[in-house]
C-alpha cells in the first residue's frame, strides 16, 4: 500500500474538533449593577417620600431666600422655598414663591390653611420673631384638614394670632373706627386682662371696621347677650356742657389700648352670647352706658346771636333732661336782609320720652316704643302736634352749661307769653322757633330804657321853662302897670299880693332857670345814667364773650 492512500486512510477516520463559546460571569459587572440597584432605590425613595409642591403669592419678597427660607409649624420644618419669582400679574403687584412641603404636610394643604413671613415686630407690647433677627425671616402656616385640597395659596401680610385650642371663645365687635388698636390689644373684664384683639378688618357694607377678639374661659361666660364694650384706650378727656370728665382703664391702656366689657349698671344679666355673635364697640364708658334708640327726629334752630360755645354734640334738653344733640351748626348771610343768621341743626330721640295716654280718667304708661313709632305713622299728624307745642310756647333757646368752659347746650322750654308762630318747613326739616338767651334778653331790656331816656328832650324842656318864666315876668310888669289906675285902698294889698308874687316867681326862676340847680342837676343825672347804662351794657357783652369771668375773674383773675 502506498503511502498515500496510507495518510489518506488515517485521515477519513480521524474525528472531527467541536468549537465551542465559554460563557462565564465576570465579577467586574458586580459594581455598576449594585450601584444601579442604589440608584434606583433613591430615585424611589426620594420620589416616595418626596412632599408636594405649592406656590404662596405674597407682597413683597422681603428676608426670603430661595433654597434657604424655610416653611414652619411650631419651629418645625415642613418645607422649603426652593424659587421666588415675580407675579403673573402685568402691573407687578405681588410676587410668586414655590416651594416643596414635606410628605407629612400633604393632608393640611387645603384652602383653609393660613401662610405668613414671620419677621421681627413690635405689636401691642409684645415682641414677635425675635430669632428672626439671626436666623433670617421664615413662612409660618396654620395647617388645616378642612376645606378643598389645593396647591396654590393667597399669603397672609400680618401674623394671625392662634387661639384655635384654646378654651374660651371669639366675639366681633362693629366699630366705625379701628383708633388705637391693634392685634394683641387686651381685653378688660373689671380691670383684669381676660382676652386680646385678634385680628380686624374693614367691613365695606357699612363703611367700618371688624374687629375680632378672643376671650379666655372662664371669663367667655361673663360676655352675656346684654353686655356692653366700650374703647379704653387711652385717657378718656372730655369738656362740654356738662363738664370737664377724665377715665381710663389702666397704665398700660394708655399706652397700647384696649377694651373693656361689662352689664351697664342696673342691667340684669342676659344669657351667655355664642361664639362669634357680633356687638357694637361703644367709644367710651359713658356712651357705653346710655340706651340704644332707633327713633331720630332732625329739625332745625335759627339764632341770631354769638354761638361760641356751642359744638356738634353739644345736648338738646327739656327740663334738664337730654332728649338729643346738637348735630351741625353753620352760618348764613342773608342777602335781602343784609344779615347774619345760624341755622343748628339738632337730632331729637323720641324713645327717650316716656308717653302717657289716658284712658278713662286713669294715666296709663303705655310700650314708649309701639307708641312712638304709632305717632310717626302720619306725617300730617306729626305736624299738628308739632304746632300744638309751639302754640303752647315751645320754644329753644341757648343756655350755658358750664360757667368754667363756657359751652352753651339748646334747651327746650315752654314761654306761654312768646308770641304766636306758625310752624314751617324748610326741606325736610321742621323749624323750630327760638328766643334770644338770658343775658341777651336783659341786655335788650337795658338798651330800650337807655333809648327811652335818650330820647328825653331835657335841654328843649329848659328853654320852654325860660320862656314861660319870661312870659310871666312880663305879664307881672303890665300887672304892675295897671295897678297905679287902681283906687288906693286896692293898691296896698295888691302891692304886698305884687311883691308875695316877685318873691315866688324869682324862686321858681332861681330852681327852674337855665342855671339853676335842678337843671343843672337833672343834666347831671341824665348823663349819669347814660353811663351806667353804657357800663351795664359792656358787662353783658364781656359776660357773653366770656362767662367764666364770673367765677375767675377778668382775664383768669389777673389785675
Amino acid at each position: 500500500m502506498s503511502e498515500e492512500n496510507t495518510q489518506k486512510t488515517h485521515a477519513d477516520k480521524a474525528p472531527e474538533a467541536v468549537v465551542r463559546t465559554k460563557r462565564s460571569f465576570s465579577i467586574i459587572w458586580v459594581v455598576p449593577i449594585i450601584a444601579l440597584l442604589i440608584g434606583g432605590w433613591l430615585t424611589f425613595k426620594a420620589m416616595r417620600e418626596k412632599g408636594p409642591e405649592i406656590t404662596i403669592t405674597f407682597e413683597t419678597a422681603e428676608g426670603l431666600v430661595a433654597g434657604k427660607t424655610q416653611i414652619k409649624y411650631k419651629d418645625v420644618e415642613v418645607g422649603k422655598v426652593t424659587d421666588i419669582d415675580l407675579g403673573a400679574d402685568e402691573d407687578l403687584s405681588g410676587v410668586t414663591v414655590t416651594a416643596e412641603m414635606t410628605k407629612e404636610a400633604k393632608p393640611y394643604l387645603t384652602d383653609k390653611s393660613q401662610f405668613w413671613v414671620v419677621r421681627a415686630r413690635v405689636a401691642a407690647g409684645e415682641i414677635h420673631g425675635l430669632g428672626t433677627l439671626l436666623s433670617g425671616a421664615y413662612i409660618g402656616i396654620h395647617p388645616s384638614m378642612e376645606g378643598t385640597k389645593t396647591r396654590r395659596f393667597k399669603g397672609l401680610e400680618k401674623q394671625p394670632l392662634l387661639t384655635e385650642g384654646q378654651p374660651g371663645r371669639h366675639f366681633t365687635l362693629q366699630s366705625r373706627a379701628l383708633g388705637s388698636l391693634d392685634q394683641g390689644s387686651p381685653v378688660y373684664y373689671r380691670g383684669i386682662k381676660v382676652g386680646k384683639v385678634v385680628d380686624y378688618n374693614y367691613a365695606p357694607a357699612r363703611d367700618g371696621v371688624d374687629i375680632k377678639l378672643f376671650v379666655e374661659a372662664p371669663f367667655h361666660e361673663k360676655v352675656l347677650d346684654n353686655s356692653r364694650f366700650w374703647n379704653a384706650s387711652g385717657v378718656d378727656f372730655t369738656m362740654d356742657a356738662t363738664g370737664i370728665n377724665m377715665n381710663t382703664e389702666s397704665l398700660v391702656s394708655i399706652m397700647l389700648g384696649g377694651i373693656t366689657f361689662d352689664l351697664r349698671e342696673h342691667d340684669l344679666p342676659g344669657e351667655p352670647a355664642a361664639e362669634d355673635q357680633t356687638f357694637r364697640l361703644f367709644a367710651d364708658y359713658d356712651s357705653g352706658q346710655e340706651d340704644i334708640y332707633e327713633i331720630q327726629q332732625y329739625a332745625l334752630l335759627y339764632f341770631e346771636q354769638s354761638v361760641r360755645g356751642l359744638s356738634p354734640g353739644a345736648p338738646v334738653e327739656i327740663l334738664g333732661i337730654k332728649i338729643g344733640e346738637v348735630v351741625k351748626v353753620e352760618l348764613e348771610y342773608d342777602l335781602q336782609k343784609i344779615d347774619f343768621r345760624i341755622p343748628v341743626l339738632i337730632v331729637m330721640e323720641p324713645e327717650r320720652i316716656h308717653t302717657l295716654v289716658t284712658q278713662e280718667g286713669e294715666v296709663v304708661k303705655g310700650a314708649v316704643k309701639e307708641i312712638v313709632m304709632e305717632e310717626h305713622s302720619g306725617a300730617i299728624e306729626e305736624y299738628q302736634r308739632t304746632q300744638a307745642l309751639i302754640d303752647k310756647g315751645l320754644r329753644g333757646q341757648l343756655k350755658t352749661g358750664n360757667l368754667l368752659t363756657g359751652q352753651l347746650y339748646v334747651d327746650l322750654a315752654f314761654y306761654p307769653d312768646a308770641p304766636p308762630v306758625k310752624l314751617r318747613m324748610e326741606g325736610d326739616y321742621p323749624v323750630f322757633p327760638t328766643i334770644p338767651a338770658p343775658l341777651e334778653q336783659i341786655a335788650q331790656r337795658v338798651d330800650n330804657i337807655l333809648k327811652k331816656v335818650e330820647k328825653i328832650p331835657f335841654e328843649q324842656i329848659g328853654e320852654e321853662l325860660k320862656v314861660a318864666i319870661e312870659s310871666l315876668t312880663a305879664t307881672l310888669d303890665e300887672v304892675k302897670a295897671m295897678s297905679g289906675k287902681v283906687n288906693e285902698q286896692t293898691i296896698p294889698k295888691l302891692n304886698a299880693s305884687m311883691d308875695k308874687l316877685q318873691e315866688t316867681l324869682d324862686g321858681i326862676k332861681s330852681t327852674l332857670g337855665p342855671d339853676s340847680a335842678l337843671n343843672y342837676n337833672a343834666r347831671k343825672v341824665t348823663s349819669e345814667l347814660a353811663l351806667a347804662i353804657r357800663s351795664i351794657r359792656s358787662l353783658l357783652e364781656y359776660l357773653e364773650r366770656d362767662p367764666q369771668a364770673l367765677i375767675l375773674g377778668k382775664e383768669g383773675g389777673k389785675k
